[in-house]
Formats: structure tokens, sequence, C-alpha cells
């Protein structure tokens, strides 16, 4: 079983940056392949970006690709997302995600946290 606690939403305006925090929970974490997932209103939930157990392996949606880097911290339980060069069309409610397995399907994960609000005003 793992728990996971999003944190580091906020309101920022156009351009400036961001650092969301996952917190997890239970001892197998480090066996988990990480992922984050947003959705933005009236839009279905869309994978950003994931990143394998080991932190060797990491994959980012286009949208993204270039502005926003996740990366772990095993000794902390903890998984980042920094988001850069914010724009309004990344405002979302972000999500964190364990999968046994690296993935960019929403299917394969199997533990999500509540959600953290990003508001990027322009």
């Amino acid at each position: 079983q793992v728990q996971l606690v999003e944190s580091g939403g906020g309101l920022v305006q156009a351009g400036g940056s961001l650092r969301l925090s996952c917190a997890a929970s239970g001892r197998t974490f480090s066996r988990y392949a990480m992922g984050w997932f947003r959705r933005a209103p009236g839009k279905e939930r869309e994978f950003v970006a994931s990143l394998s157990w080991s932190g060797s392996s990491t994959y980012y949606a286009d949208s993204v690709k270039g502005r926003f880097t996740i990366s772990r911290d095993s000794a902390k339980n903890t998984v980042y997302l920094q988001m850069n060069s914010l724009k309004p069309e990344d405002t979302a409610v972000y999500y964190c995600a364990a999968s046994p397995v690296v993935s960019t399907s929403i299917y394969s994960y199997e533990y999500w946290g509540q959600g953290t609000q990003v508001t990027v005003s322009s």
C-alpha cells in the first residue's frame, strides 16, 4: 500500500515557476515508478511526466518537455515536479501517482494522491 500527498500548488504569473512535491508513505515506495498527471477544467486527466523507480528513465508530455522536470528523492520518499516557464494552459489540478512499471498511461497507476491546484495567470 502506498499513500501519496501532493503539495506546492498555488497561483503564479505566466513565465514563473513552481515546484510540486509528492510525499509517499509505504515500505515499497522505492520500487514504484512515479508519474504526474493533470486535469484542466472541462478536460480529461492527462499525462505530464513519469520516472522509473531507479530514476534512470524519464518521460514527458510534449507540451511540457523542456519546461518541467520530474525527480525523486528516495531517502525522503518524495517525488518532485519542477515547473518552469509556466503558461496559462498549464492551469490544472496536478496529481501524483504510483505504478509498478514506468508508464505514460493513466491505467498503469495503482495509487493516486488527492491533487494540488496550479493556477497560472496571464
